[in-house]
């Protein structure tokens, strides 16, 4: 009777042991299918603070099944949970500030609406904008573009200044020449991505400029046309546009800004001229 209690008692303790060992098996499936989905990003990291540290790619590895969908999303938890010194932009995260611009797998765009490559047999390798000075790690200095927008007296120019008297009226018509043009976030992706804005970043202006350069100039109820035309009869600030599209292409909002340039360049050569309103502004 003992030996069959005994035999009994073994068997279980048996069965227990398979189970365990069928369980650990199982936990180390798990385990490796979670680490197939382990996706590496290299970035670049420098810190004025550190001269003695140079420019350097930093690896850091982000499980994807722990992470939001958008590069933004592997930013802001390498940041919270691996390295509290990473320093980047970003703001609305929907594609609308256009702080959050930068290079990704060679590519200018924004972080929070550029998806994650699920492949992780490359990293994503990230980078500040190209060609401009660099504050720290992701962060470029946007002075220089803020002041060439600047230049272009970005705002409705009237000869009489009764403000708040009487509506500046618009058509249709006249309204839709400012689509494709007035939804620029200036997040310098397009003209970060011009050979010509490279080398000559100090007067030429750059696509994201002349873009809304050419928004102010076609609006039926601004005033200061051939002053603006004017301000750009130079060798550079319009003219070293080559027409090469980078900018067109890498837009994050789809928008074209060597067509504006182009249309530009007509009216600054006198080919075309404005069109009279269809409502007069101030009527």
């Amino acid at each position: 009777m003992r030996c069959a209690v005994l035999t009994s008692q073994f068997l279980r303790s048996s069965r227990h042991v398979t189970i365990t060992y069928k369980e650990l098996h199982t936990d180390r499936a798990l385990f490796s299918a979670a680490a197939e989905n382990v996706k590496t990003f290299s970035i670049y990291r420098w810190n004025p603070a550190e001269p003695e540290n140079k420019p350097r790619m930093q690896n850091y590895d982000v499980d994807l099944k722990k992470c939001g969908p958008m590069v933004l999303d592997a930013l802001i938890k390498i940041k919270n949970e691996v390295d509290p010194t990473l320093t980047f932009r970003r703001s609305c995260r929907e594609g609308i500030c256009g702080s959050c611009a930068m290079n990704i797998n060679g590519t200018n765009t924004l972080a929070c609406i550029s998806k994650i490559d699920s492949g992780t047999s490359k990293p994503t390798k990230i980078y500040p904008l190209p060609h401009m000075y660099v504050i720290k790690d992701l962060v470029p200095d946007m002075n220089n573009f803020y002041k060439q927008y600047a230049s272009i007296k970005p705002w409705l120019q009237r000869k009489k200044e009764n403000f708040g008297e009487k509506q500046y009226k618009q058509s249709v018509d006249d309204r839709k020449l400012l689509d494709g043009l007035y939804e620029c976030i200036l997040c310098a992706c397009c003209s970060t991505s011009c050979p010509s804005y490279w080398w000559n970043s100090d007067k030429y202006l750059g696509p994201a400029a002349l873009m809304q350069a050419y928004r102010w100039v076609v609006d039926s109820r601004d005033e200061a046309t051939e002053q603006r035309l004017n301000n750009l009869q130079d060798p550079f600030s319009l003219f070293r546009c080559h027409t090469i599209m980078n900018c067109t292409r890498t837009c994050p909002k789809g928008l074209n800004p060597g067509q504006a340039i182009g249309e530009l360049k007509k009216m600054v050569s006198g080919v075309q001229r404005k069109d009279e309103p269809d409502l007069v502004p101030d009527s």
